[in-house]
């Protein structure tokens, strides 16, 4: 990244609005913005000047585009939802379950891999929001989901955060994680969450994508969950999932079992990356 796109991604950045965007992502919006207008990458190559037409410009354009694409328009207007985590936690079915427990969930599974700093959270839906419940001081986190809506909602409660606390950093980016080749490409990472996501991944055909995602994913650790209750609500008579379990033995990976109502997950150690 050279001297004049990292000064425009510091000015961009001093909007309140688009602080918790990542560097990378702001990185991006200048390089289509500079394909499409390449006098404006001439000019202020030519002579950096911020009082300048063409320095005003890219300003301007790549803040606009960055608002479109992340909602990032009012954060003042979804503040006082985002300071009530247990309400957006309840409006999702598969978070629903988990807001009577997250706040035993978090401490049980960072006692088996330490704290992380960075998280992965793969089909995350709205749990990215039980960040609050985590109490960690200091955090990366990357969620990755297929709903584009989510991860616009997920964009803005993460700069909205970061606004009040500039040790965390949050990204959300639209991502089908069956695709093994681009799961390969996410950041390194401490933890990855892989809550209620295999079946996605199999659609019942046996085990092999979740197998591949789980050696993929760059990340020490895995946390991975099943429901225990049967579609009809009545809890399951076996909800250990065997086939986890030789899956982790035959790849030498070690694992943990934590039991919760509703959910069950395995706390996988894949080992040094």
């Amino acid at each position: 990244m050279n001297t004049l796109i990292e000064r425009l991604i510091s000015k961009i950045k001093q909007k309140k609005e688009l602080a918790g965007v990542s560097d990378e992502t702001v990185n991006e919006v200048l390089v289509k913005l500079f394909k499409r207008e390449p006098k404006l990458f001439k000019e202020l190559s030519i002579k950096f000047n911020e009082k300048s037409a063409a320095y005003t410009k890219t300003i301007k354009l790549a803040r606009a585009k960055l608002r479109r694409s992340y909602g990032l328009f009012r954060v003042e207007k979804v503040e006082d939802d985002f300071k009530n985590v247990e309400k957006v936690l309840s409006s999702h079915s598969s978070t629903k379950e988990r807001t009577s427990f997250y706040s035993e969930l978090y401490p049980q599974l960072f006692s088996i891999t330490g704290k992380p700093a960075v998280i992965l959270d793969l089909g995350c839906g709205v749990n990215p929001f039980s960040v609050e419940v985590m109490k960690l001081k200091m955090l990366k986190y990357y969620a990755y989901d297929i709903s584009e809506k989510e991860v616009e909602l997920l964009n803005l409660f993460f700069a909205w955060k970061h606004s009040s606390d500039e040790r965390f950093v949050g990204k959300a980016e639209v991502l089908d994680a069956s695709k093994i080749e681009l799961v390969r490409k996410l950041p390194a990472a401490d933890v990855c969450f892989m809550f209620k996501l295999t079946d996605i991944l199999d659609r019942g055909k046996g085990h092999k994508k979740t197998e591949e995602v789980m050696k993929a994913v760059p990340s020490k650790w895995l946390v991975i969950s099943f429901p225990t209750l049967t579609m009809s609500g009545k809890k399951m008579t076996a909800p250990h999932r065997n086939w986890m379990e030789w899956l982790c033995q035959r790849l030498g990976y070690e694992f943990k079992v934590l039991n919760f109502p509703n959910e069950i997950f395995y706390v996988v150690r894949k080992g040094e990356l």
